[in-house]
């Protein structure tokens, strides 16, 4: 499995803790906030953030991401 950026996973589950099974929704939103900006980088960040939402949702623990 490939590598997962610490911070990203670190939002991904203050997003779970926030917003429980909408989380994914608000990352979305929010991603979709920075394409619309022309933010790459933000919306690259965000993505990774999505990534690791899933990860969570199905059902992979935090400790086997590496």
């Amino acid at each position: 499995m490939s590598s997962v950026d610490t911070a990203a996973m670190a939002t991904a589950l203050a997003l779970m803790g926030q917003y429980g099974d909408d989380a994914e929704v608000i990352a979305m939103l929010r991603a979709a906030e920075y394409a619309a900006m022309g933010d790459v980088d933000g919306l690259a960040q965000w993505d990774q953030i999505l990534a690791c939402l899933a990860r969570l949702s199905d059902g992979v623990m935090t400790d086997q991401l590496n």
